[in-house]
């Protein structure tokens, strides 16, 4: 399949999914500062997901400008991806009015997981694909250090189960806040190359 029909594909569902995620903010009880502060681990979690989808589109982005096609099962495994990010509008909201419930938490957390595992496998799929790309040769994304987020958010759900239950909701903000930084320090590294 040409990238340029899915890029787009996948580019109106991230719009759509993150449209979704803002039309489930409610609105402050009362039009003041307390008011909305009231709304904080809403916001905090809609940043979150945000973070999320706005970092796989980037990444995705960045990787369709040097692909030209891509498999099948790259495509199959977005479809599973895009089925697991759909569903972030849905737990981001009951996590967000469940701060202290263990369910919530572990659902939030666990499709964070499940969207890096995914976004992981479609990445090496396009590798795999791609073999003979000197462009996607060079950017090298098969790095360990993708997969330092993952290590925080076991700490997170360590820190629900044990002692702090909400270790998962502020594991899951460091997380993206690596995986984007991570993401900058491999791509101007490719860039220096």
């Amino acid at each position: 399949m040409q990238t340029n029909r899915f890029e787009t594909f996948f580019d109106a569902i991230i719009a759509i999914i993150i449209t979704v995620l803002v039309l489930k903010i409610p609105q402050p009880a009362t039009p003041t500062l307390a008011g909305i502060m009231e709304l904080n681990s809403i916001y905090i979690a809609y940043l979150i997901s945000f973070l999320i989808l706005f970092n796989i589109w980037y990444a995705n982005h960045n990787l369709f400008q040097v692909v030209d096609n891509i498999s099948n099962r790259a495509v199959w495994t977005y479809g599973i991806m895009t089925f697991a990010i759909s569903l972030l509008p849905y737990f981001t909201i009951w996590l967000a009015n469940n701060v202290y419930s263990v369910p919530a938490e572990t659902m939030f957390g666990v499709i964070f997981i499940v969207t890096h595992i995914l976004n992981t496998f479609a990445t090496h799929e396009i590798y795999r694909s791609n073999l003979y790309n000197k462009q996607l040769l060079a950017i090298n994304n098969d790095s360990y250090y993708f997969n330092l987020p993952l290590v925080v958010l076991a700490i997170g759900f360590i820190l629900t189960y044990t002692v702090f239950i909400p270790g998962i909701y502020f594991a899951c903000l460091i997380s993206i806040i690596m995986w984007i930084a991570i993401g900058r320090v491999m791509r101007s590294d490719d860039d220096g190359n």
